[in-house]
């Protein structure tokens, strides 16, 4: 069974190091891609939303399967 995750990102000014800073926000998790993207019509009808109209991201996954299977490291 696949899920669509509908994720909002907002790019925030820089900070003092000079590093982008995000703000995201998970709009919902819905069981169809048609689903998202009738959210996103309505999210770009909100304040803040309608103002970073491509901010909107839909991910699909898949139930029950493992994500990040190699794990990470930081530099």
């Amino acid at each position: 069974m696949k899920v669509y995750l509908l994720w909002h990102t907002h790019d925030l000014a820089a900070d003092a190091d000079d590093e982008p800073d995000d703000d995201a926000k998970l709009l919902g998790v819905y069981s169809s891609g048609q689903g998202a993207e009738a959210r996103i019509a309505r999210a770009r009808q909100l304040p803040g939303f309608r103002d970073s109209p491509d901010g909107f991201e839909v991910s699909e996954y898949t139930v029950d399967e493992d994500e990040w299977n190699e794990g990470y490291t930081t530099v």
